[in-house]
């Protein structure tokens, strides 16, 4: 793929990734159970991956090797994360949702300290200050109501699901893979379906849909295009650009969201909150590019 297709491509992940969130939002509001909603949107986009790798003959098994990792990304980057997400999107406004749950490069750095041994750079100590910082922000006192028990919840789920990712992230880190990455994403995909069938079944039943043609646009939306389509599209701009343009300009999601919250739901832009996506955006961008150093200069005594 030529460079300027790939910045076309990255700028299309942004946009759609970011603009899922109040889209996400709408489908729970026209009345999307959490569970079936994440079910649905999951085994649309593994169908979807699995077509394609049909058709460019890549579809086969995964390696026994790459087991372990498939079940560690299954459960909890992609089970736990879409349905925290989901559940906590009834509760939580959308553009503050897509600022939570991009924290997880903030929870993979201490966690790697304490688990790997990892000593951190300047860089990232300062990332991870700015993070924080972001999340003071988030939970001002001031603008979160405390009152509302679900809010609270749905806050602390979305920071459970960012937390689950950081543990998938620390297991890849240490992995070394037999397939590519995306020959094996069908199968997470299929892993988490799993869970995610067990507790719709368990919290919301034998669903019989009957719901309206926005929820259906919504469903359409999420899996061919926000789960097949842009799974695939960024690890094909991972391949096609350097990681630092990758790594900063997906940081865009949660400006995305944010925006087009504000947009489509008429979420407002509070102090608060503008404070918090500039903190933890800034402190992403410091511990992405300190990640990216790192791998650039090699390991140091």
């Amino acid at each position: 793929m030529s460079l300027r297709g790939a910045y076309l491509l990255l700028g299309a992940v942004i946009l759609l990734w970011g603009s899922n969130w109040p889209i996400m939002k709408i489908g729970l509001n026209e009345g999307l159970p959490p569970f079936w909603f994440a079910v649905s949107r999951l085994f649309l986009g593994m169908v979807t991956l699995l077509l394609l790798l049909a058709a460019l003959g890549r579809l086969k098994l995964p390696q026994r090797r790459d087991l372990p990792v498939i079940l560690t990304v299954g459960l909890l980057q992609v089970a736990l994360f879409l349905g925290a997400i989901n559940f906590a999107l009834q509760f939580v406004e959308a553009g503050r949702s897509s600022v939570l749950a991009y924290t997880t490069p903030l929870w993979v750095t201490p966690a790697a300290i304490l688990l790997l041994g990892e000593r951190p750079s300047r860089l990232k100590v300062a990332g991870l200050l700015l993070g924080l910082i972001g999340l003071v922000a988030l939970f001002n006192p001031l603008a979160l109501n405390w009152s509302d028990s679900d809010v609270v919840i749905g806050n602390m789920i979305l920071m459970l699901a960012a937390v689950g990712w950081a543990i998938a992230i620390l297991h890849v880190r240490g992995h070394r893979w037999s397939g590519s990455v995306l020959e094996i994403i069908p199968w997470q995909m299929m892993v988490a379906l799993v869970p995610l069938t067990v507790l719709a079944l368990v919290f919301e039943g034998d669903y019989r849909p009957q719901l309206s043609g926005t929820a259906w646009v919504v469903i359409a939306y999420n899996g061919p295009i926000a789960t097949g389509f842009c799974y695939w599209a960024t690890i094909t701009v991972t391949r096609s650009l350097p990681a630092i343009s990758t790594s900063l300009g997906l940081l865009g999601v949660p400006m995305v969201g944010v925006g087009s919250s504000v947009l489509l739901l008429g979420e407002r832009l509070t102090p608060s909150l503008l404070l918090g996506l500039v903190g933890i955006v800034a402190g992403l961008a410091l511990v992405n590019l300190a990640d990216l150093r790192a791998q650039q200069n090699g390991p140091r005594d």
